[in-house]
């Protein structure tokens, strides 16, 4: 009888685990091939891609590709002479052909905050995990790391004479009761 049920008991749990695996891989797999374009978007790594790049000063594709009517007649205008543009439009026509200028991309970025938080972070976390070792793990002190039992242990060593040609004791005047 005993027996039946530690084989009942092992068979259901191991249907049970069977299930529960079954049903979290199916969910996972239903939302990895969702059709959501916010979640599943493929880039094709092959087709010329936009960078801003100190090193790379003309990337492989202009910044924007589908322009507004505005901008292609802009465009339309570009293609005259130059010294009919106003200022606005060569900006405008840079900044259809890049997102950022040389200077915006040397300017210094943030990331240094970023780093530092995490670098304090986690010694922040190290520092609470020392302590609750200290407070928790280790056992307390020994006695004998006591300033009073550490003075008593050298007044005991020199009533003995411990080591009187080299050592501390050869260091102090037992007729003066105190060190050379």
């Amino acid at each position: 009888m005993k027996m039946l049920q530690l084989i009942a008991g092992r068979v259901s749990s191991l249907v049970a685990r069977r299930a529960t695996l079954a049903l979290t891989t199916s969910s996972a797999r239903m939302a990895s091939h969702a059709p959501d374009p916010e979640v599943t978007e493929a880039v094709d790594m092959s087709r010329p891609m936009y960078w801003d790049r100190l090193d790379t000063p003309l990337p492989d594709k202009l910044y924007k590709d589908e322009l507004s009517a505005a901008e292609k007649s802009l465009k339309e205008k570009e293609k005259g002479p130059w010294s009919q543009l106003t200022n606005e439009e060569k900006i405008a026509l840079y900044r259809l052909s890049f997102h950022q200028t040389y200077a915006e991309m040397n300017q210094p970025k943030s990331e240094w905050k970023t780093v530092v938080g995490g670098i304090f972070f986690f010694v922040g976390f190290t520092a609470l995990v020392v302590w609750w070792q200290r407070v928790y793990v280790y056992p307390p002190r020994p006695r004998t790391f006591d300033d009073e039992w550490q003075a008593k242990q050298l007044q005991r060593m020199l009533d003995m004479r411990i080591n009187p040609i080299e050592g501390f004791s050869s260091k102090w005047d037992y007729e003066k009761g105190q060190w050379k």
